[in-house]
């Protein structure tokens, strides 16, 4: 009879609030009960609920707002905006079963007994920025694991954080911040867009709140915090389809927008706000969006360079002509281009064809025509079908294109085929060589398994100084999870393989500068990864130097790529000791991720333009006391009763002598 009465007991309903219901953990402590009146007043109805707020647990880790899931449409009929209500229902933590990364959103589900108990109320809506603001650095404790990479720390996904369940620390932790607040009604004062809207018409922003890493567009950039993490950005918050069926308006980095009111909410991934209604469009930025200040010289020693990822080029790209108008009117005609994601001569057509001559041709004859007649030549080696990558049938790889008035290949050795490894070694000049040039770095490798080898190249001026370049784009960020997801650390896709081939790259570079610690050497590309994930860059930070770093160029302003929230960087540029020691110019050209619509975009990245001196000023010194001497020499021997000419040529080397040694120091 007791044992009957203990299962009656435990089978009772239960009378509790909103309050009770979420709980101060990531799960409600009555997960899975049934329980019987709950009140709240009606603050928003969607196609599959509505929400209601309850009394305030006065715990700012305590949400009293929830999601009454149904799909009944006589029970959506009973309530309206402002109704105070009773129910009872059984408490359900949902995720997708399609999506096992997700994190739970704690819902009252199955509907019943409701009771409208009077209309007309009120709630007065959380105003972010004024009653609470979102911590602005890190989105989990459980990203916090001690090697100072915060959520960019490898090994990924060694917890989850809805096993861990804890309880919420709201001024601490972003995740932790919009927890608290699910299924409330909110107010976002002041939006600003941080990106394009995604392909389901969602705006990511920040409003009238503390906000860390903002540039001058007003993107969020991936910098470092004051204690060293990684600065993940957590205060931006994601704007979903509006629950009147209203549609977001086309917005960019930096776009204004009128007030938001809305109910926070966990879906597809990440937490967001579903506006009432949607925002409407306040200000948009100036879409000018100015060239480079560097233009090539005739100076052998100065070269202007420039990086692109110019998003699967191939003969017949729509977006051919476009790249070719920022080469001549945006990037300034460098010197020389790192490229990436070049496609073979049928494009994305999977016929077996690997040469890119026609994508290339037709790209450089575009920059003449759109220059006037700037001549380019163009480097690549083919890879072999569909090993390397990137869309089937495209066979994407690195290329370069330079101007040949300016510089040319190093010759004597011959050009690489796709499995050829190209190795630095002393030719007989005693100078630094490649055995194939243009070669590719250690191709048959595994670590290269599915993904572009990086292009090495040993390059002349026309002066006869060398410089070594490797163009690069390693492995994408497949298979990577929501920086909001249950996986902590996030799991950032195939982060083990590029900190692989990031080491190979170093490793090459090392063996130039074993033979010539000298030598100039610059490495180029897309590398999929932020700086600030440091385990990937070990090793090239051992050997070179973060052109952006040496330029002092503002943290906020390192970007080339606008992913969800953040404006981040992930196309870089590192350059050898001999060329850091001379001075570095750098500058990220937005001509992509400030257009005014995604479909202006001809790109998914930004190029970046660099100036680097090869040679210094010795070469120019010894240059000019050449034609000094010359030009003495030959006054001597035109003037021959005026020999005094030729006792002039010690003092010449004198004045020579002394600027070498006061430029040594």
């Amino acid at each position: 009879m007791r044992s009957l009465c203990c299962l009656l007991q435990a089978a009772a309903v239960l009378a509790v609030s909103v309050a009770d219901i979420q709980g101060a953990a990531f799960q409600s402590p009555l997960k899975n009960k049934v329980v019987h009146d709950v009140r709240g007043v009606v603050t928003a109805k969607g196609p599959r609920g509505f929400w209601i707020s309850g009394p305030s647990a006065n715990d700012s880790r305590v949400s009293n707002g929830l999601n009454v899931f149904t799909k009944s449409a006589s029970i959506l009929r009973q309530v309206k905006v402002g109704d105070d209500i009773s129910l009872s229902g059984r408490v359900v933590e949902y995720r997708s079963s399609f999506k096992p990364n997700d994190l739970f959103l704690t819902q009252l589900s199955t509907p019943s007994s409701l009771m409208v108990l009077s209309s007309g109320n009120t709630i007065k809506p959380v105003v972010l920025g004024v009653d609470r603001s979102p911590p602005t650095q890190q989105l989990s404790a459980l990203d916090l694991t001690g090697d100072l990479d915060g959520y960019l720390s490898v090994p990924n996904n060694q917890s989850q954080l809805e096993v861990s369940n804890a309880t919420l620390q709201p001024d601490l932790f972003g995740l932790d911040f919009w927890e608290s607040l699910e299924g409330q009604l909110v107010v976002v004062n002041k939006p600003t867009a941080l990106n394009y809207p995604t392909r389901f018409n969602e705006l990511w922003v920040h409003g009238d709140w503390p906000v860390t890493g903002k540039n001058k567009r007003g993107g969020l950039t991936v910098t470092f915090g004051p204690n060293g993490y990684p600065d993940a950005n957590p205060e931006a918050i994601l704007i979903g389809k509006p629950l009147d069926d209203t549609k977001n308006p086309p917005v960019t980095v930096g776009t204004t927008l009128s007030n938001i009111v809305g109910v926070v909410t966990y879906q597809y991934g990440y937490y967001s706000i579903l506006p009432l209604t949607a925002p409407t469009v306040v200000s948009t930025p100036d879409y000018t969006i100015p060239a480079t200040s560097f233009v090539p010289r005739d100076d052998s020693c100065e070269l202007v360079m420039a990086d692109y990822n110019i998003e699967n080029m191939g003969p017949r790209s729509h977006h051919l002509p476009i790249i070719a108008e920022h080469i001549v009117e945006s990037l300034g005609l460098p010197d020389l281009l790192f490229l990436q994601e070049i496609q073979d001569d049928s494009g994305a057509k999977d016929d077996g064809t690997v040469s890119a001559n026609l994508t290339l041709t037709r790209l450089v004859n575009a920059i003449a025509d759109a220059s006037g007649g700037v001549e380019y030549r163009f480097i690549d080696v083919d890879p072999k079908n569909n090993e390397d990558g990137g869309q089937p049938g495209g066979n994407i790889r690195v290329a370069y294109l330079y101007r040949p008035q300016k510089i040319r290949l190093l010759p004597g050795s011959p050009a690489g085929h796709a499995l050829d490894p190209s190795k630095p070694f002393l030719d007989s000049t005693k100078n630094v060589a490649l055995t194939f040039n243009p070669g590719r770095i250690d191709p048959s490798n595994d670590v290269w398994i599915e993904a572009r080898k990086p292009l090495a190249v040993a390059w002349q001026t026309s002066s006869g100084d060398r410089f070594y370049t490797v163009d690069v784009h390693f492995s994408s960020k497949r298979g990577s999870t929501s920086s909001h997801g249950s996986a902590r650390t996030p799991v950032n896709g195939r982060v083990e393989i590029r900190a692989k081939q990031a080491n190979m790259t170093a490793n090459f570079v090392r063996n130039i500068l074993d033979l010539d610690p000298s030598a100039n050497v610059v490495v180029a590309g897309d590398f999929n990864e932020y700086t600030q994930t440091r385990s990937v860059y070990n090793g090239l930070a051992e050997v070179l130097h973060d052109i952006d770093e040496i330029s002092n160029v503002d943290p906020v302003e390192r970007y080339t790529y606008v992913y969800d929230q953040n404006t981040q960087q992930i196309d870089h540029i590192f350059v050898s000791n001999a060329i850091k020691n001379r001075g570095t110019d750098v500058e990220h050209v937005h001509v992509n991720n400030w257009a005014p619509l995604l479909k202006d975009r001809a790109s998914d990245h930004d190029p970046s333009v660099f100036r680097v001196k090869i040679c210094g000023m010795f070469p120019q010194l010894r240059r000019f006391f050449i034609y000094m001497v010359l030009t003495l020499v030959l006054d001597a021997a035109s003037h021959p009763a005026t020999p005094h000419h030729l006792v002039q040529i010690p003092y010449v080397l004198d004045v020579f002598l002394r600027l070498y040694r006061n430029l040594l120091g």
